[in-house]
């Protein structure tokens, strides 16, 4: 499952792989991308493992808010 986000902190490149690495981490991401022009972060996931609010508190433990995005 994909699932999108949206954060409006970006504020420096080295925020992708900061944000990436807390996405990867948890048990059931396959693949995590932040586009840091647009504040879009692409997550691919087993959604039985893990759900969007998890997602949202990873990227939270990173440093940066976000939200789930229908687009």
């Amino acid at each position: 499952m994909k699932t999108l986000l949206r954060s409006n902190e970006l504020s420096c490149p080295s925020c992708i792989k900061k944000i990436e690495r807390s996405l990867k981490a948890l048990d059931g991401v396959s693949e995590a991308t932040v586009h840091f022009t647009t504040g879009r972060i692409e997550v691919e996931h087993d959604p039985e493992r893990v759900g969007p609010e998890a997602l949202v508190e990873a990227v939270r433990s990173a440093g940066y808010n976000s939200r789930v995005a229908p687009f």
